[in-house]
């Protein structure tokens, strides 16, 4: 139900138990992470990158697996994110499947997988185990933690929790709280999940697995990842071939629903449905304002760094463009030298992904101020 782990995957074992902010607590669990470069021996050239829901900690090739990571372009010798001086760290979230502990994986106590049993998560609680391995690796202070996505959520969940533990901070299409809007969706696509009879309340297996509702949570969050100018410069309104109709009437008809199929299909056995849901709902949990008195600024305010930065993209209606420029706002009024970068990217919330045109000048920028 989950891909295999990348070679090059290391493990830290986590305080046990450990608790989780909302109740509860896992016994012997472990945090994946892979790492690039080298520690400087004064330990002040760490770089932690806090990646989105889905990727595994295997952000670019490395010495321990040559294969091209989800974020290839942007890291390695003399990148953006340049491993000729910086020693950079990228976690697998806690509660994913691809490596850390979640939902998917056994709860020594009963020797069968947590499934709903794993206690509710927040993203608090991933921040947490990243701060348990940051302080594992002996660093003292980060050069600067990255956030993307849900992991920009993550970066401020761990600047808020721990005081000093970076020096700067770059937020890549993330937000200190979810929107409306965002909810929304990823409420649909649990919904979706749920609904499936072969979920059956978290207990399924290989055999009887909720294709149909990952399937349709997949397509559901593509729709969302990319924005409308996209999907029309890229696909217009072709239809199939004939051959390639379905008979079903209400079938495939066009390229885009062609696309959304073929990539929804190959994602649904390499996540596991529970850790999804754990995940995406961990997502609309987290409000910086719980840390500011109900106020959002107040708590980005509180934030004590030197240099910072928000990122995002015109075009991303999941993240949209205004919660880059509040994080920006609100840690420059915390006393950061605080840049908001504002790109025309089409590519909506995934083009930090893939438009490194755009995406690599304005970290490797950032980077080489530091």
């Amino acid at each position: 139900m989950s891909e295999s782990i990348p070679p090059a995957t290391q493990f830290i074992a986590l305080p046990s138990p450990f608790p989780f902010k909302r109740g509860g607590a896992i016994s012997d669990a472990v945090l994946a992470y892979e790492t690039w470069g080298t520690l400087s021996p004064a330990r002040d050239n760490a770089i932690l990158i806090l990646p989105g829901l889905s990727p595994n900690a295997h952000a670019a090739a490395n010495a321990g697996n040559g294969e091209p990571g989800w974020w290839e372009a942007m890291l390695g010798p003399g990148k953006p994110i340049d491993t000729h001086r910086w020693f950079v760290v990228c976690i697998n979230p806690l509660g994913s499947c691809k490596g850390s502990t979640g939902a998917a994986s056994v709860n020594p106590a009963s020797g069968q997988p947590y499934r709903l049993d794993f206690p509710d998560l927040s993203i608090e609680d991933g921040a947490r185990a990243a701060q348990h391995l940051v302080q594992g690796l002996g660093i003292g202070q980060l050069a600067c933690v990255i956030g993307n996505s849900m992991g920009g959520m993550s970066a401020l969940a761990l600047l808020l929790q721990f005081p000093g533990i970076a020096r700067s901070h770059i937020n890549v299409s993330g937000s200190a709280r979810a929107l409306p809007f965002s909810i929304a969706i990823r409420s649909l696509q649990r919904e979706a999940i749920r609904l499936d009879p072969n979920w059956n309340q978290g207990h399924y297996d290989e055999h009887a697995y909720p294709e149909n509702g990952m399937r349709i949570a997949r397509k559901l969050g593509v729709v969302t990842y990319r924005s409308a100018m996209e999907w029309d410069g890229r696909f217009g309104r072709v239809r199939l071939d004939s051959e390639c109709r379905e008979d079903d009437p209400f079938g495939l008809e066009f390229e885009v629903e062609r696309y959304l199929e073929g990539h929804a299909r190959r994602f649904v056995r390499t996540f596991d449905p529970n850790c999804y849901l754990y995940l995406s709902r961990s997502m609309d949990w987290f409000d910086a304002a719980e840390y500011g008195g109900g106020d959002v600024m107040k708590a980005l305010a509180s934030i004590k760094l030197e240099r910072a930065m928000a990122i995002g993209v015109h075009t991303d209606i999941l993240f949209p463009l205004q919660q880059q420029e509040q994080v920006a706002d609100g840690l420059r009024a915390g006393g950061a030298d605080s840049e908001f970068v504002a790109l025309e990217s089409p590519q909506g919330h995934d083009a930090f992904l893939v438009d490194i045109e755009r995406f690599g000048p304005a970290i490797g920028g950032f980077l080489g101020k530091l």
